[in-house]
């Protein structure tokens, strides 16, 4: 019999892509997904949801709804992507967020004990968020930790934090090794949790567990109507119209933007894997850049107005995030193989389909 992968949240953005890849590694795939429509607009299941699987209706937060669920399936490997994604959003929206990601988890794992089942491996969706504001260095190359950008440094337009003792300060790449997680927002403190919940229950009871914290992923498929999608994804849909890109603050704010195929590829090798105890990796395109260069390449793709930088900014955004990949290499032979620029015309062909529909 071959092993059943089950994908929490599997007909999203990402859970597509990695059911297509389990589905042709061999493995059965149920997917359980709520279908919310601030993701999923309109009736029905997503196209790109492989007809082969078994899509199971419901919420990760109900205990009836997991009852069901396991009476139909003991899932040899689960891959856990349901979440509530909104950064900004959660901070008007705790109690969603909290919700859905940290008390869907514990219901999870508290259906799985119930049903005197263990799976041989949980793999996590989490995120770059975890880091917050991350570590930086000041000019002597120390290692130092922001307190976090206040709402008045920011309509100062102080948009890198201050060394602490004067001058200038750089970001430094996270890493799951040695970045300490610093969560700034409600949303990036549920995905630290969801991590600290599902280690403690996969230590005691011996699955394997591999945590996969996503830079920006990126790529066709995202959600276009939804306000808490990429911001990639929403400057492809204002390019296409033939309008201009809005920047943020001086346009110099750093991102990883990992292409969607990537990061399948990574939850999928981690699926597949066979490694033991709790690994924790960093997931992206090992090439940062800032979000002006990125508005740039796209609106010279699009063929749309140059972007404006406006000296706006939002609460709650990072100033830097971007990570190191080789810990990912080692554990997962993962290898990015899609760079930004062809990523990026990609996403705008696969907005040009969506919208002419």
């Amino acid at each position: 019999m071959p092993k059943v992968a089950l994908i929490t949240g599997g007909a999203g953005f990402i859970g597509c892509q990695v059911a297509k890849r389990l589905l042709a590694a061999g493995l059965e795939v149920v997917v359980f997904d709520n279908l919310h429509p601030q993701v999923h607009v309109g009736s029905g299941l997503p196209a790109s949801l492989p007809k082969a699987v078994r899509f199971v209706a419901g919420d990760v937060t109900l205990p009836a709804n997991w009852q069901t669920l396991l009476k139909l399936t003991r899932p040899d490997v689960v891959v856990h992507l349901a979440a509530e994604t909104g950064t900004g959003q959660s901070l008007t929206e705790a109690s969603r967020h909290a919700g859905v990601n940290v008390l869907g988890t514990a219901q999870l794992l508290d259906a799985m004990s119930a049903a005197k089942h263990v799976p041989e491996r949980f793999v996590l969706a989490s995120s770059r968020a975890v880091y917050g504001d991350g570590a930086w260095q000041d000019e002597r190359g120390v290692r130092f930790y922001p307190a976090g950008r206040t709402r008045a440094a920011l309509e100062a337009k102080q948009w890198d934090p201050p060394a602490p003792g004067g001058g200038l300060a750089r970001p430094v790449a996270a890493s799951a090794a040695d970045t300490t997680p610093n969560p700034i927002s409600v949303y990036a403190a549920t995905k630290l949790t969801q991590e600290q919940v599902l280690a403690a229950w996969c230590r005691a009871f011996g699955s394997a567990l591999n945590v996969l914290r996503l830079q920006n992923v990126y790529g066709p498929g995202q959600a276009v109507g939804n306000p808490y999608t990429g911001v990639l994804t929403y400057f492809a849909t204002r390019a296409v119209a033939g309008q201009g890109l809005e920047v943020f603050e001086d346009g110099q704010i750093v991102r990883d933007f990992v292409f969607i195929d990537d990061v399948a590829d990574a939850l999928t090798a981690a699926a597949l894997g066979s490694t033991s105890g709790c690994q924790t990796v960093d997931i992206g395109s090992g090439a940062p850049t800032t979000i002006l260069e990125v508005a740039k390449t796209m609106a010279r793709l699009a063929g749309s107005p140059a972007p404006v930088v406006s000296g706006k900014f939002r609460d709650g955004d990072v100033r830097a995030a971007s990570c190191t990949i080789a810990a990912a290499g080692a554990l997962l032979g993962y290898s990015p193989k899609v760079p930004l620029d062809v990523g990026l015309a990609k996403l705008l062909d696969g907005v040009r389909t969506t919208l002419a529909k």
